[in-house]
């Protein structure tokens, strides 16, 4: 009979955070599947717990991924974990997952700690609807993609940065985003958690003064729906109608559908757009 995947989040500072269903899951599985065995060692020690590790990170995700659905398909039960918070989350996890469904193995995930809502509960931002980036990709051209992507973003923001690059990048957030509100929130639910509710210029100024240590979580204000539609607005303005038509005709809409749209992005009735399009 197959064994099983257990996905256990970890504390991601105050160990007191641990759930009890994660402590008795780590003491009873066959393995453990660590992204860092000298970080996990603590946590084990500290709970005395003595199950056996192998480590799984970003850089054998593959293989050993293979490897433990091997253990798995021959009956192990198996925990996995990453340095802090829930795996599969910005997290190689996400690989093993998808392997033990390819190979029909049961799974479950253990609910606890993650940074990204955490950071998202204490920032004092509209929490309702949020996008989680992670850390923003190193390649030059994706990572001017996706800022591009969040210009327009209504959503609440939330991006991880270590700290040797989090000028540039809330400069680079600066500078695409527009000078928006946010949260910069480090050591999460240690005894020096801080949370700075400032602007991103404002978040600028001070790191470039104040040298940051730890990762950092940013949670971002999204941009405001009016503003939005005031751009669009103005964007249609300066363009005549049958420019507007050609802007949807030439994305494949019917004619008709893209009467109703030119009607709708300029507030007026279609029967206006007909007789100015005469």
């Amino acid at each position: 009979m197959a064994g099983q995947l257990y996905l256990c989040a970890t504390p991601i500072g105050n160990l007191e955070d641990i759930t009890l269903r994660v402590l008795r899951t780590l003491k009873e599985v066959d393995l453990i599947a660590a992204e860092d065995t000298r970080n996990t060692i603590k946590l084990l020690n500290h709970f005395e717990i003595k199950t056996p590790m192998t480590s799984y990170h970003e850089h054998n995700k593959v293989e050993k991924a293979r490897y433990l659905v091997e253990q798995m398909e021959a009956g192990a039960k198996v925990a996995l974990v990453t340095d802090a918070g829930t795996p599969a989350i910005s997290d190689p996890g996400e690989e093993l997952v998808r392997q033990c469904y390819g190979a029909g193995i049961p799974l479950t995930s253990l609910p606890g700690p993650a940074a990204c809502i955490t950071a998202l509960t204490v920032s004092g931002l509209p929490a309702r609807r949020f996008c989680f980036e992670a850390f923003l990709p190193p390649d030059k051209k994706e990572r001017k993609e996706i800022l591009r992507e969040l210009e327009n973003e209504t959503r609440t923001i939330i991006v991880y940065e270590a700290p040797h690059r989090l000028v540039r990048t809330m400069k680079e957030l600066c500078e695409v985003l527009g000078d928006r509100r946010l949260s910069v929130c480090k050591e999460l639910t240690k005894a020096f958690e801080q949370v700075f509710r400032m602007t991103l210029s404002e978040a600028v100024s001070r790191f470039e003064k104040e040298t940051p240590r730890g990762e950092q979580v940013l949670v971002i204000e999204g941009r405001s729906r009016q503003e939005l539609k005031a751009r669009a607005e103005e964007g249609w303005a300066v363009m005549s109608l049958e420019e507007h038509m050609d802007y949807y005709m030439g994305q494949g809409v019917e004619k008709k559908e893209a009467m109703r749209m030119v009607a709708k992005d300029r507030g007026i009735s279609k029967r206006e757009v007909y007789q100015g399009l005469l």
